[in-house]
């Protein structure tokens, strides 16, 4: 047996590095110089020790190493079959089609693509009975792993309206419920944080969102897909999706559900700037490692000029090659859990899930999710915290490299956009004030364009 060479080291408790670090602080407030405070009201110590580990949960293994997925917008049925082709060989293991209407013909997009080990996610463009059921019919026949991602409350919340209205779009959400085996139902977590939800919002309103399903659904027997981002905060970032994977288990158990959910992570827009994109790269690559260590099913790599430029083949492979450097050269898919044992980042874990189910049970008491979007308080009290972390960053607190910390002055963007990188502004009646997603370096880029 190896000899263990701790052993030969007298253990040392909390309290005694406490002192120590008191000493050193040579009287100094430990509490003012060293814990800080984030905007979830989470006091980060700075450290942590097994003898204050009070872990009181059990998140479910993970035990599949994530798979590498890549969006594909479907404008021509034979483009998008030959793009999806194309990335697989390059080192895609699921595709996501984006439908355009609902006149696609299955077979002839997913003509010649491998089956086996891959899965294929769809994105409706409505809550089309008639394709679910093309889609549900195609795998059964292929013995395909297909996801169809459907969320009527995310389309209330992103759109502001309903497809139709609460009533037929439940209606149509439970008939697909019986007629399909094909696992059909999303939760477009997403838009939280794209629009400036703090963590704990993020994962409450993740929660409240998935409870209206549960609630208003009579038969859910596939698993649900649950689509979240990540930022850079690296460490509160893994601990999120720890906590999101434990408050789904434990809100899942309630209704007898047994099925684990099926987490999609893409890195945020929030923090992604115009000028001096290719820190986009950096962003990204810490987003995903998150993502990763936090148990992320399947990850979406947002590529680093997707602000500006319309889909390309070198962004998307850039984007990809992001992940396959993870996966494959730094072995971040061969283990099941890494975070488990880490006094930090279970701190982390217990108490964004704490906190979110507070909010989740207040939700719950004010007549649930979909009623307090209806009144507004969702949408205002994201709207609070996106204010705060906006003010962050105009002060120069919160910083993006680039862009309010050593920007490039020569920098030019003004000739390479393709696409409008700012919130649209397109007025319209809707039943709700929509949740918008907004960009902290938006003010910042538009008076740098102008002036160029």
């Amino acid at each position: 047996m190896a000899e263990n060479l701790f052993d030969a080291f007298e253990p040392v408790s909390s309290k005694q590095w406490k002192q120590q670090i008191q000493y050193e602080l040579k009287g100094a407030d430990y509490n003012d110089t060293l814990v800080w405070e984030s905007l979830e009201g989470i006091k980060v110590r700075p450290f942590y020790h097994n003898d204050e580990s009070e872990a009181r949960f059990t998140i479910k293994e993970n035990t599949e190493p994530f798979s590498i997925l890549q969006n594909i917008y479907v404008h021509d049925i034979g483009l998008s079959n030959k793009r999806a082709l194309d990335s697989l060989n390059r080192g895609a293991e699921s595709i996501r089609f984006t439908l355009e209407n609902e006149k696609v013909a299955i077979a002839d997009l997913m003509r010649n693509l491998p089956l086996e080990n891959t899965s294929y996610f769809f994105v409706l463009p409505s809550l089309s009975i008639d394709l679910v059921s093309k889609i549900n019919e195609f795998a059964a026949q292929n013995k395909a792993a297909f996801f169809v991602q459907l969320d009527p409350v995310g389309q209330l919340a992103k759109d502001g309206n309903w497809f139709e209205n609460l009533d037929a779009d439940f209606e149509k959400l439970n008939s697909i419920s019986d007629k399909t085996n094909t696992p059909f139902l999303t939760v477009n977590a997403g838009i939280y944080q794209n629009a400036g939800a703090n963590m704990v919002q993020q994962l409450g309103y993740t929660l409240a969102h998935v409870n209206e399903y549960f609630n208003r659904v009579k038969n859910i027997s596939q698993p649900i897909t649950i689509e979240v981002s990540v930022g850079t905060n690296y460490f509160f970032e893994i601990a999120k999706l720890r906590a999101l994977r434990l408050l789904f288990n434990t809100l899942a158990a309630e209704y007898n559900y047994n099925l684990d959910c099926h987490i999609i992570s893409t890195p945020t827009k929030r923090n992604k700037t115009l000028y001096d994109y290719n820190v986009n790269m950096l962003r990204t690559t810490t987003e995903c490692m998150s993502a990763i260590l936090g148990g992320a099913n399947a990850i979406a790599n947002l590529p680093y000029d997707a602000l500006y430029h319309k889909d390309n083949e070198f962004g998307d492979r850039i984007a990809r090659n992001q992940l396959l450097v993870l996966k494959h050269e730094s072995y971040f898919d061969k283990v099941s859990n890494p975070a488990d044992g880490a006094y930090y980042i279970e701190s982390l874990t217990e108490q964004l899930a704490e906190k979110a189910l507070l909010l989740f049970k207040e939700i719950e008491e004010k007549g649930g999710f979909i009623t307090q979007l209806i009144e507004g308080n969702i949408q205002k009290k994201i709207s609070e915290s996106a204010t705060k972390e906006q003010e962050l960053f105009d002060s120069g607190k919160e910083i993006l490299l680039g862009t309010n910390k050593y920007p490039n002055k020569n920098d030019r963007m003004k000739q390479d956009l393709e696409l409008y990188p700012f919130l649209k502004q397109n007025p319209r009646k809707t039943l709700i004030t929509p949740i918008i997603e907004k960009r902290l370096a938006e003010k910042l880029e538009q008076e740098r364009l102008a002036s160029e």
